[in-house]
């Protein structure tokens, strides 16, 4: 390292997502040194996520290396590292064992699932925020299949059959529309003693009705393809208690073996440590220009944050708006360096999409909006085009092809740590629950033992994403 790379301004980037990386590629050519921190090796692409979970694509189909994408970046260096907390009076970072100084920290840690005060329903309803999740549904998915496939007992194999998604968002239609052509298209002639096709999918939402952030026509229109999937909609539904047997609503219980959360997400913990006010969701309220309050030398961006400078609402936890503000953040940094004045950052709105299943999506870009396979398309192109390096597009590109035309899907791998005698078991019905299946003889073969039940039920948490 020569001398004036030594002396160059230390800009620290703490997450690998849309944000920073778009941060770090942005300051390529700036005279300053880059580390960008990370508690995992890859770059990942959320928006696809709902598709490794349904054994669509593969995880490597949407994950990048992180240092393969700066490698060629000279002034950017990669840690595999978590960041503990921030000392923002001594410009000072704590990793796991080590301290890091700075001089610019951009942090675009992103979100993780929130339960809204009821963090007991995590080991029962997984959320989907990182590939670990998604294999861990995919996991569960597909046990539930093969459970219900030996099982003798109807009741128990209704609760085994039936998927409970909460959360009418982007995320829980997505789930529930690729859930439903799983289980009507995709596995029809897999199983003998079951047929598939007869699994109950209920989406369920606590407001008027799903998609609330698009117009009533568009989440009408979504509503209706996803019903036409056989999925059940359920609107002004509030989930009072999850348990390993299923949901409560009210005084109404659903039995369900598989329930999965999309109800909400909050801001990483790393937020609280700034010593910054922040919302009811863990964002850190930022200044005009994505900085700190009090710090301009501190950009948080994404998920992370909430920008209440544009309309006076915050602004959509989306992938185009963290890498906005990565880019935003890292020009305001090249302007410090260039004595210029930074600018008020502006988001540009550049549409909404959601896909709800095979030729059926819905798109948002303002005086134009799309539906049906036109929809679709547009979702297919925009997805695989910003997808990270020429591998990925073409292998996502190939697998969806060819599941077009096959209704087959490659990727319905059971993989996963919490096995029983070499013999996965989804969770079973616990003493004392309302489980329809207590009235049904269950076979010896397709009974747990009591050591199985209670591993089964008592799966670990999933991991916030960094």
């Amino acid at each position: 390292m020569n001398n004036d790379s030594a002396k160059a301004p230390h800009v620290v980037i703490v997450g690998g997502g849309f944000g920073g990386i778009r941060a770090a590629t942005q300051l390529s050519k700036a005279p300053v040194n880059i580390t960008l921190i990370d508690r995992r090796n890859h770059h990942l692409f959320q928006p696809l996520l709902y598709q490794v979970a349904m054994a669509g694509l593969s995880p490597s189909d949407i994950a990048y290396p992180i240092r393969s994408i700066l490698r060629h970046q000279q002034n950017a260096k990669v840690l595999l590292d978590e960041v503990r907390s921030v000392d923002v009076k001594n410009r000072t970072i704590q990793l796991i064992d080590s301290t890091l100084s700075y001089d610019y920290l951009i942090l675009a840690t992103g979100s993780q699932n929130s339960y809204f005060g009821h963090d007991e329903w995590m080991k029962f309803a997984i959320g989907l925020k990182d590939l670990d999740d998604a294999v861990e549904i995919r996991r569960r998915v597909l046990l539930a299949f093969e459970a219900a496939e030996r099982e003798t007992c109807p009741n128990e194999r209704k609760r085994l059959l039936t998927f409970l998604l909460i959360g009418g968002g982007p995320t829980g239609v997505e789930l529930a529309g690729s859930l439903a052509e799983l289980a009507r298209s995709v596995l029809a002639c897999d199983f003998r003693n079951i047929k598939s096709s007869s699994a109950e999918i209920i989406l369920l939402d606590g407001g008027k009705r799903i998609l609330s952030a698009y117009d009533d026509s568009q989440a009408g229109k979504a509503q209706k393809q996803l019903e036409k999937l056989g999925v059940q909609v359920r609107s002004q539904t509030r989930v009072t208690k999850i348990t390993a047997d299923g949901v409560v609503l009210g005084s109404e219980f659903i039995p369900s073996a598989t329930v999965i959360w999309c109800g909400g997400v909050k801001a990483t913990p790393l937020t609280e440590t700034l010593g910054a006010k922040v919302d009811r969701a863990g964002r850190v309220e930022v200044d005009k220009d994505l900085s700190l309050p009090g710090h301009r030398e501190v950009f948080v961006i994404g998920d992370a944050c909430v920008f209440l400078h544009q309309d006076g609402k915050p602004l959509p936890g989306l992938a185009p708006v963290a890498k906005q503000q990565g880019q935003a953040a890292a020009r305001s940094i090249a302007d410090d360096l260039s004595g210029r004045q930074r600018k008020t950052f502006c988001y540009r709105h550049q549409g909404s999409l959601a896909t709800i299943g095979r030729r059926a999506a819905i798109a948002d870009f303002g005086r134009i909006r799309l539906s049906g396979s036109v929809a679709w398309l547009t979702w297919l192109f925009v997805h695989v085009f910003f997808l990270i390096g020429f591998r990925n597009r073409f292998v996502v590109l190939f697998n969806w092809f060819w599941s077009y035309v096959s209704f087959q899907r490659g990727a319905r791998l059971i993989t996963g740590q919490r096995l029983n005698a070499g013999i996965p078991e989804p969770s079973a019905p616990t003493a004392g629950q309302p489980a329809q299946a207590a009235d049904c003889a269950v076979s010896p073969s397709a009974q747990s033992t009591p050591g199985q039940v209670s591993q089964a039920a008592e799966t670990p948490p999933p991991k916030a994403s960094s």
